[in-house]
């Protein structure tokens, strides 16, 4: 018989940045690849608002959502990639991909909500320096006739 999974130990060492956070959006959970990723200890994190990695202008739109998932008990972002812009401890942008999970009790109450992050930053900028330049090919080629 397999030994018992530590899960303890697997938030601990995976690489991607997990973190829960209650209904309310109070970070309940943040294990070390979300320090690194964010730049916040454990200590910093734990107890404070969603606002701590959420830019300030997208706050209000992160929390109509995230106020609808946690009234509906539903989410379309379990399996979909959600690519949005983040920010960390020292006020840099960053963007970033995450999958999320509902946490739910016995009797099918919310109780948390569950991100799996990782940092997509240097993807998204190589991304858009290569649409940049095939709009300028594409400029060239048109100047020339085609």
């Amino acid at each position: 018989m397999p030994a018992p999974i530590d899960h303890a130990q697997l938030v601990a060492a995976i690489g991607d940045a997990i973190v829960i956070a209650d209904p309310q959006g109070a970070i309940t959970l943040w294990n070390p690849a979300a320090e690194r990723l964010f730049g916040y200890t454990q200590e910093e994190a734990l107890g404070q608002s969603l606002d701590l990695i959420v830019p300030e202008r997208l706050r209000g739109r992160h929390w109509q959502g995230y106020d609808k998932t946690m009234a509906t008990g539903s989410t379309r972002y379990g399996s979909e990639l959600l690519k949005v812009p983040a920010v960390g401890k020292d006020g840099k942008a960053m963007s970033i991909a995450f999958t999320v999970a509902l946490l739910k009790d016995g009797s099918g109450a919310v109780t948390g909500i569950v991100a799996v992050i990782r940092d997509e930053t240097a993807r998204f900028q190589e991304e858009r320096a290569l649409k940049k330049r095939l709009a300028e090919l594409e400029g060239v080629v048109n100047a020339g006739g085609g």
